[in-house]
């Protein structure tokens, strides 16, 4: 997978304490009588879920994990969901031996159609390495669970779009209005032009990541982040560049107009209302030692901040205390999923609306027709995009990409897809990035899940 944007991001060996910016061939899993599907992990471990597609029981002390995704109970599984389980094995490490890989140590998949859950599976395992990276014993392993707490990397600028859609809604955002009406300082040359829309379509001309490092405090910080340059030559509102500093501040408008900081907002307008238990930002804080021991997923184990397990893998967003618009929430696949669904049926979910069905319309709707990309990383990308979400993207989507195909990816490994024209959402969640990102690219297995999905979902 080309580095260029991690580069960027300051995730390098050395570069991780300088400058930062911003962002086999094992048997296969099989439909039981009882609609679960099952399989071995490369530990030799029994994974999967329960009859009936239900999640095991969490820690008892401990508040239970969220109900799965969709309307109504999942009943019986997809016949189609044995053959995404053994798809996402043949990823696995080759063996429980195996110190490398080429594709993640373990994933977690849920499938809505219709509203209904119709494949829920995990796969190998959430923890397999330790801080070197060296490979842990069998027995310091944790298996995969289907119930997972994962780090959604940039998915998390899906959420902090919802939250300011939210406020347009309320009236007291504008998506027309230039930045500097909400945030003052958000100063620079040129920087007057940039609307509050141009930082979710990634038009705003802002680069990819902030340098945040080096500087006092955390207010120190965000005003590092809202003085960023624009990229040389960039004219806002012409190109489509990926940019993290644009949803970061698009995560400081919604602070600056709920008067609570991005995790409360959060909790307070879509999770609460939603009933997300599974997600937030800093779960260290909300989940207990015995349900992080479980349940937490790892990502780099070779960074200078050693092993990482529920703290956040972006290096800005582990700068500015875990909680920032483009990076820092983490969930289940279930949680992940119903907000697909919120998505998907235009603004409301298990009948709480959450936002306006004309917003999601407009959140839905191709912004950037005609724009070029600009994306050194993914050179087959095209400026297709929402607000806050990713249109038509065959290199992740797969045969599921579509006019009005929308969702997003993350660096660590998980990703977000709605096909409104199959009424399906997919939430594929891997942890690819343990222990060393550099080893394997996630798109080739989004896109043939996607393809198995288009396939099977008609």
């Amino acid at each position: 997978m080309p580095v260029a944007r991690r580069t960027l991001l300051g995730v390098g060996l050395a570069a991780a304490t300088s400058a930062l910016t911003g962002c086999g061939g094992e048997s296969a899993g099989e439909a039981d009588p009882g609609g679960a599907v099952t399989a071995t992990d490369a530990a030799g471990n029994r994974v999967g879920f329960g009859a009936a597609g239900k999640a095991p029981a969490p820690s008892s002390g401990t508040p239970s994990a969220s109900p799965t995704a969709g309307a109504g109970a999942p009943g019986k599984q997809a016949r189609y969901a044995a053959d995404v389980t053994a798809l996402l094995r043949r990823h696995l490490p080759a063996s429980a031996q195996t110190v490398t890989h080429h594709g993640f140590p373990g994933a977690v998949a849920v499938v809505l159609v219709n509203g209904r859950t119709t494949v829920h599976t995990a796969v190998g395992e959430a923890l397999r390495y330790a801080a070197g990276p060296k490979l842990l014993a069998a027995k310091s392993r944790v298996a995969m669970r289907p119930d997972s707490i994962f780090d959604l990397a940039s998915v998390t600028k899906v959420y902090t779009a919802i939250l300011l859609l939210q406020q347009v809604d309320k009236g007291r955002v504008e998506l027309g209005a230039p930045v500097r009406d909400y945030l003052p300082g958000f100063t620079g040359t040129g920087k007057d032009r940039i609307t509050v829309e141009m930082l979710l379509t990634h038009t705003s001309g802002l680069p990819v990541g902030a340098k945040v490092t080096g500087l006092a405090d955390n207010a120190a910080r965000w005003n590092a982040v809202l003085a960023t340059p624009l990229v040389s030559g960039a004219v806002p509102g012409d190109t489509f560049r990926y940019s993290s500093v644009g949803v970061m501040v698009a995560g400081k408008i919604v602070e600056k107009v709920t008067g609570k900081r991005l995790d409360q907002a959060l909790k307070a307008n879509l999770t609460g209302p939603l009933g997300l238990r599974d997600t937030g930002f800093n779960p260290t804080s909300w989940l207990s030692a015995s349900e992080r021991a479980a349940r937490m997923v790892a990502t780099d184990a070779r960074s200078s901040r050693g092993l990482l397990r529920g703290t956040v893998h972006d290096d800005v967003a582990n700068q500015l205390g875990g909680v920032a618009g483009h990076a820092g929430v983490f969930a289940s696949a279930s949680d992940l999923a119903a907000v697909g669904q919120m998505l998907l049926d235009g603004g409301t979910y298990q009948g709480r609306r959450v936002l306006a069905a004309a917003t999601v319309r407009r959140m839905l709707t191709n912004h950037n027709a005609g724009k070029p990309a600009v994306d050194p990383e993914r050179p087959q990308r095209t400026a297709a995009h929402g607000l806050g979400v990713v249109l038509d993207q065959r290199w992740f989507m797969g045969r599921l990409a579509s006019k009005s195909t929308f969702g997003h990816t993350g660096f660590a490994g998980p990703s977000l897809l709605v096909d409104p024209g199959r009424k399906l959402v997919l939430a594929l969640l891997t942890n690819r990035a343990h222990p060393n990102w550099s080893w394997s690219n996630p798109d080739p297995v989004r896109a043939a899940v996607g393809d198995l999905l288009a396939s099977s979902v008609t």
